[in-house]
């Protein structure tokens, strides 16, 4: 069993920060890449930022100079840096990992449960 447990979230006024962090534990061998995804309501899930196990990154254009995203490798947890948030950044956070577990064939993905993020304006 692997679990992804997300904590950060929150309300705050438009220019603000927030820091997410995820923590990836169970029975791990390891894990690959590390991201962080969105939903806000009524639209589909979007990749926010990916990091992968050697710290390559990508953002999402509308994210691109506000939010990092980083990686403790030892700790098996992704952060996600949130700077100058505005209202469309309001939606529910999902953190995902690329996991290769220690009982079984080939990595899979898995989701955690959802932080939510407000950003009032």
């Amino acid at each position: 069993q692997v679990q992804l447990v997300e904590s950060g979230g929150g309300l705050v006024q438009a220019g603000g920060s927030l820091r997410l962090s995820c923590a990836a534990s169970g029975s791990i061998f390891s894990i690959n890449a590390m991201g962080w995804y969105r939903q806000a309501p009524g639209k589909q899930r979007e990749l926010v930022a990916r990091i992968t196990s050697g710290g390559s990154t990508n953002y999402a254009d509308s994210v691109k100079g506000r939010f990092t995203i980083s990686r403790d490798n030892a700790k098996n947890t992704v952060y996600l840096q949130m700077n100058s948030l505005k209202p469309e950044d309001t939606a529910v956070y999902y953190c995902n990992a690329n996991v290769l577990p220690k009982y079984g064939s080939g990595y899979r993905e898995y989701w955690g449960q959802g932080t939510q993020v407000t950003v009032s304006s």
